[in-house]
């Protein structure tokens, strides 16, 4: 089990996200383009959402990234 797998447990419990920070940032953009177009990112990409929710870091990244996504 990685390090970040460890510490997203210990702040979510043991059903938390099975997402790690590296997991999320290969697929951040994905999702995020999903979201832009209205279609169901949760579904493409399960636990994005919860992992998003318990790290800053991949948060910050999320919201930097739909604002540039939403620029006209």
């Amino acid at each position: 089990m990685s390090d970040d797998r460890e510490l997203i447990r210990a702040m979510l419990g043991p059903d938390g996200p099975e997402l790690t920070c590296d997991e999320c940032f290969e697929a951040l953009d994905r999702f995020v383009e999903l979201e832009v177009d209205g279609r169901d990112a949760d579904a493409a990409i399960p636990g994005m959402r919860e992992h998003l929710r318990g790290c800053p870091a991949c948060s910050e990244e999320h919201e930097s990234l739909l604002a540039l996504a939403r620029e006209p």
